[in-house]
């Protein structure tokens, strides 16, 4: 996936916006951060629950890994943008953004889908 195709799927999620962090371009929801992207390096970073974490991780472990230490802990986990495919990053950034944006935005967005 190139980093357009991820800027165009994370910023279709709802009230999703676009902003920067440490000079790499990120994704916000509810003025929190649910996905950086390292375009030098074809990376994509999420923010997703310990549940969805794990579940990817076992899922593709070849295109997924935990952030190393406390923030890998805490959910943050690598995507490998060379070899991902669109369905696989679609639900990555929804599971990102569902574990960042508030429950009000989540539960709306859950009725309309």
């Amino acid at each position: 996936m190139l980093p357009d195709d991820v800027r165009a799927l994370a910023l279709m999620l709802p009230e999703a916006i676009p902003g920067a962090h440490k000079g790499n371009p990120d994704f916000r929801v509810g003025g929190r951060v649910f996905a950086t992207l390292w375009t030098e390096e074809d990376r994509l970073v999420l923010r997703l629950s310990p549940e969805d974490q794990a579940r990817l991780l076992e899922a593709d472990p070849d295109l997924f890994s935990a952030i190393d230490g406390a923030w890998g802990r805490r959910g943050w986990t690598n995507l490998d943008l060379d070899a991902c495919e669109e369905e696989l990053l679609r639900d990555a950034l929804l599971a990102a953004w569902r574990a960042t944006a508030p429950a009000g935005l989540v539960s709306t967005y859950d009725a309309m889908a």
